[in-house]
């Protein structure tokens, strides 16, 4: 369980994060390439415009120099200028990827091949961009790629219900530990209070499917927000209602190693088979009845 709630703390600070660190997944970002520009207040010391004037000139003579120095390229490219000195974005060698520190690098990708690390996967993705292999690869889990049991119809049931039991106590984790609105809003806040301050809550620990089964039945409220939670911080690229497979990337990546079941269960959350999950579908995977599916309860 304690794996689980710093798994989830780490996705709900990835989903609040810079974009700089969204861009760990394939199809996150934009095809164009498109120019960084400073984000105000990321700067702890402020100072006044003119202070450093030479250092300022420095800067801008050598961007002028690498117009690269302020191009941002998607994951598996890099910039490079052309002989107008024009900077555009080409594929990465993935040979010039830095070596792997550890297996915690690698990465499995659904053409069941592990690579070194995240770079290689993305320059080789890129350079397959255009082609029906290239078309059908993302990244499957982190790790190396390694045999998956089969999910059995009575274990894919289960998996919901220790599911739901999680985000709960991931999100009351989050109100013990959030001081200053870094992790939850001050409108999640007030939800997470009304079951963190919920008499009858199931506290966090190892407990069996029939409890599981039995609280979500007799606490049915205190899961509705939880479900509702988690779509919103995976539905970011774009904001649309919709989880794609790269948008259910970062839940289902570290997870699939632990959880056997986690790819049939979000294959079966797609009901109409068009490779959208809607929060319908999603909210209807865990349970939740169609008149409790609220909109405003993922913002």
């Amino acid at each position: 369980m304690r794996v689980w709630i710093v798994f989830v703390l780490c996705l709900a600070g990835h989903a609040l994060a810079a974009p700089a660190e969204e861009e760990f997944l394939d199809e996150l970002l934009t095809e164009e390439p498109v120019v960084e520009e400073t984000e105000v207040g990321t700067n702890p010391v402020q100072v006044e415009v003119g202070e450093f004037d030479e250092a300022i000139d420095v800067v801008e003579d050598v961007a002028a120099e690498n117009p690269c120095l302020n191009y941002h390229c998607k994951k598996g490219k890099v910039c490079e200028v052309d002989e107008g000195n024009t900077p555009m974005c080409v594929c990465q060698d993935p040979s010039t990827c830095p070596a792997a520190e550890g297996e915690f690098e690698h990465i499995c990708g659904t053409d069941n091949k592990t690579y070194d690390t995240s770079c290689h996967f993305f320059a080789t993705k890129c350079t397959l961009e255009g082609t029906k292999k290239g078309h059908k690869l993302h990244l499957d889990y982190i790790g190396p790629c390694k045999s998956i049991e089969p999910c059995m119809d009575n274990e894919l049931n289960e998996f919901p219900l220790r599911m739901r039991d999680w985000l709960k106590n991931v999100l009351v984790t989050l109100y013990e530990r959030d001081e200053d609105n870094n992790l939850l809003t001050e409108k999640q806040k007030l939800r997470v209070k009304k079951i963190y301050e919920n008499e009858k809550r199931l506290e966090a620990g190892e407990h069996s499917l029939d409890l599981l089964a039995r609280d979500f039945e007799k606490n049915y409220n205190m899961y509705i927000f939880p479900v509702h939670w988690q779509f919103g911080q995976l539905d970011q690229h774009p904001i649309d209602g919709y989880l794609t497979h790269s948008e259910l990337a970062p839940l289902r990546a570290p997870l699939i190693p632990m959880e056997h079941c986690t790819t049939r269960f979000f294959e079966a959350c797609d009901l109409d088979g068009d490779k959208y999950i809607a929060l319908e579908e999603w909210a209807s995977c865990f349970g939740v009845k169609e008149q409790d599916v609220d909109k405003d309860l993922v913002i």
